[in-house]
């Protein structure tokens, strides 16, 4: 039998994936398209017209990074923004009618290389595969969960740039929901 050890499933993990985002990597640069602008245009495309710091929180960007990508779109004819109903204070960013053309026929070519890519699984060893994978996740996420709670007690919240850098990286994908949720808004959405 072979090693089935954490750091031995984490190794196996991380080479997957490397091989999957090399291709999802270039199936993108393909279309002179950047993968965080890819990302942004993908979300609105399938989850509709979102806030600024929704898309962020979304696709891990930071909120100056989001806002320099949200502007190159917007140069480019590919995304608009318009005041929100309930917070004047908020942009809402919605594909234009050129995004919407460009990111379906992106995201369809997309696909078909994912797809090809995955095709050494069977249909049904995916689904294994992801619901195991889901499993993996909700129970390393719980795991990081009682661990915080437990630090967090303890001591009282650190403000100095390197403590707000190292929270931005501890957002966790959130299995059951399959998106980002930032650290203080776990709680809120289990």
């Amino acid at each position: 039998m072979g090693d089935s050890s954490g750091t031995h499933l984490y190794l196996v993990l991380m080479k997957a994936h490397r091989t999957m985002a090399r291709h999802a990597h270039r199936s993108i640069a393909a279309h002179d398209l950047g993968f965080s602008d890819f990302t942004i245009l993908e979300a609105l495309l399938h989850k509709g017209p979102m806030l600024v710091n929704e898309i962020g929180r979304r696709i891990e960007l930071t909120s100056g990074s989001i806002t320099t990508a949200i502007d190159r779109l917007e140069a480019r004819g590919l995304v608009e923004r318009s005041a929100d109903a309930d917070d004047r204070r908020a942009r809402q960013v919605s594909l234009t009618r050129n995004g919407r053309v460009l990111i379906t026929r992106i995201f369809d070519r997309h696909r078909s290389v994912l797809d090809a890519a995955a095709d050494g699984l069977t249909r049904a060893e995916r689904e294994r595969l992801i619901a195991l994978l889901k499993k993996l996740g909700l129970s390393a996420q719980a795991k990081l969960r009682d661990e915080s709670g437990r630090l967090g007690a303890a001591r009282p919240r650190r403000t100095t740039p390197h403590a707000v850098r190292k929270r931005r990286r501890d957002v966790a994908f959130h299995f059951e929901a399959d998106e980002v949720i930032p650290p203080n808004d776990r709680a809120s959405s289990s």
